[in-house]
């Protein structure tokens, strides 16, 4: 039970909780707007304080001093059925809240793919809504960070761009994941390794595809969308237009548990008669049957890192244009 016997009668002050806590108004207001400029000791003695004096930032009045909303944009660039499908998107978007909340600022979570919803994105992304924008899912050479940079909006996108531009980025190895998957399948014994690859307008689609030919070259290639229907639709192209395949890169965990249920129906054992190896290191991946081998992608720093960045460029700080992240390659009973 709180201890309320020291508080005054009206909404508790900055001064009251500086008081509190023991330190200057000028570290309590640094903690309240977010400044990585504090220690984490007088963090906590800090934020003991606002817990026990109870008190609420008053926003307004914060953003006429910082001239800042307060909010951050997380924007994927898919469906939103492919959004609530996925565990990649569920993974990162907890990632990034977790920052933020610790950072006291709000996350503004937007989906848009249909051309009405890019447009209305493209009207609310300015610095009167938002601070800053987190990309996820870019398709093609998309021009929006380029319009959100000019407009004073700093972004961080996840993947690269087909052609440099303004923003950051943070990725994981993409290319590298995909090359130690089927150069371990090559070392496996596997002579007829075949790959589904995700959207080759995306750059962990052109990317994973690209690590697959560091090692076979031009050898056999479906393409998907990184959803589950999409990988069963591959496998079965595949087993009929490649009957003699062993094995097969799956660029993501989803297509790779489409995969698997083609395989089964089609009386192929798995790894015996082809082995299987996915992407994301998902929750799916220990739930298959057999048990997924993928390439484990670090998809929560991922998301601490694009925050990272962001907030860093939003204090001014300077910051690396691209941070690319080991990715490692798990063994189970597919492959």
């Amino acid at each position: 039970m709180r201890d309320n016997s020291n508080r005054s009668a009206g909404r508790p002050t900055l001064e009251e909780v500086a008081a509190r806590a023991g330190v200057g108004r000028g570290t309590v207001s640094r903690v309240v707007n977010g400044s990585a400029q504090v220690s984490p000791k007088a963090r906590k003695l800090v934020q003991d304080a606002i817990d026990e004096l109870g008190y609420v930032p008053n926003r307004a009045a914060r953003a006429l001093v910082t001239q800042r909303t307060d909010s951050i944009a997380l924007v994927v660039f898919e469906s939103g059925e492919r959004f609530f499908a996925e565990p990649f998107f569920g993974r990162i978007v907890q990632a990034v809240s977790s920052v933020l909340v610790a950072r006291n600022l709000q996350m503004v979570l937007m989906i848009a793919q249909a051309p009405e919803e890019r447009r209305q994105l493209e009207g609310y992304l300015t610095r009167q809504h938002v601070d800053g924008a987190l990309l996820l899912s870019l398709h093609g050479d998309d021009p929006l960070p380029m319009i959100l940079e000019e407009r004073g909006v700093p972004t961080v996108r996840a993947g690269r761009p087909a052609h440099p531009g303004p923003s950051s980025l943070v990725d994981a190895d993409n290319r590298g994941g995909a090359r130690a998957a089927v150069t371990y399948l090559q070392e496996q014994g596997r002579r007829c390794i075949a790959t589904i690859t995700g959207p080759m307008d995306t750059a962990p689609g052109i990317d994973r595809y690209q690590g697959y030919r560091d090692v076979v070259g031009e050898g056999p290639a479906a393409t998907g969308d990184f959803g589950e229907i999409s990988g069963a639709m591959a496998m079965e192209w595949l087993l009929t237009n490649y009957p003699q395949l062993d094995a097969v890169f799956a660029a993501s965990d989803m297509m790779a548990a489409g995969a698997l249920r083609v395989l089964r129906r089609a009386g192929r054992r798995v790894p015996e008669d082809v082995a299987v190896v996915g992407f994301d290191d998902s929750v799916i991946a220990r739930h298959t049957d057999p048990p997924l081998t993928s390439v484990y992608q670090p998809i929560e720093q991922m998301g601490q890192e694009m925050v990272r960045l962001l907030l860093a460029k939003l204090d001014g700080e300077p910051v690396e244009h691209e941070t690319v992240l080991p990715t490692r390659l798990i063994l189970r009973g597919s492959a």
